[in-house]
């Protein structure tokens, strides 16, 4: 588990990344003996969401650990403010009221289930995020913080099929290969 402070400095961290892609002195840059942190060091899934006023305004993020949670903050703070196909690309006069949040994930586990109604029982609302696998290699995620905008399991399920190129009810029909991980988000 990481710290608070540590945690900050995450954010610290991903606003310095844009900030200096932008052409911007970072505003509270992080320092080399901050980032030599041992718990920073550790492969770790990585996830930066970005809000501005409260609108989602990129997020992408990496499952698996293929590099330190350090790394890959620098790394998806990138892609989430510049790469996320869904907007264009941020904007310096965006800074002043963009949100950034880090998620650290834990390692993905397969969900066993039998039938929907023991899926829809093991999902765990605001704890569990949710990786849909379904046939000829779609796929898609929600993160444990999208269970705010859609807290009933089945629409949560329902959504994230949909993101995955599925129709809604593709869950409710075919037996899917469902992971859940847990994330620490700091923001």
């Amino acid at each position: 588990m990481l710290t608070q402070q540590q945690g900050q400095l995450l954010i610290r961290l991903a606003r310095q990344q844009i900030e200096t892609h932008l052409g911007v002195s970072p505003s509270s840059p992080a320092s080399q003996k901050e980032l030599t942190d041992p718990a920073l060091q550790e492969k770790r899934g990585i996830f930066v969401t970005l809000h501005k006023q409260g609108a989602l305004r990129g997020c992408i993020g990496s499952l698996t650990a293929v590099e330190s949670i350090v790394q890959g903050v620098q790394r998806q703070a990138l892609n989430a403010a510049f790469h996320d196909q869904r907007f264009a690309p941020l904007t310096v006069d965006e800074l002043p009221d963009l949100h950034i949040e880090v998620s650290v994930l834990t390692t993905p586990e397969p969900l066993v289930y039998r039938d929907v109604n023991e899926l829809l029982e093991q999902l765990r609302p605001d704890i569990d995020g949710v990786i849909l696998n379904g046939s000829g290699g779609t796929g898609a995620t929600f993160l444990p913080q999208v269970w705010r905008q859609l807290p009933d399991a089945a629409t949560f399920l329902d959504h994230l099929c949909r993101k995955a190129g599925l129709a809604d009810t593709t869950w409710r029909s075919e037996q899917l290969t469902i992971s859940t991980y847990q994330v620490q988000s700091f923001a």
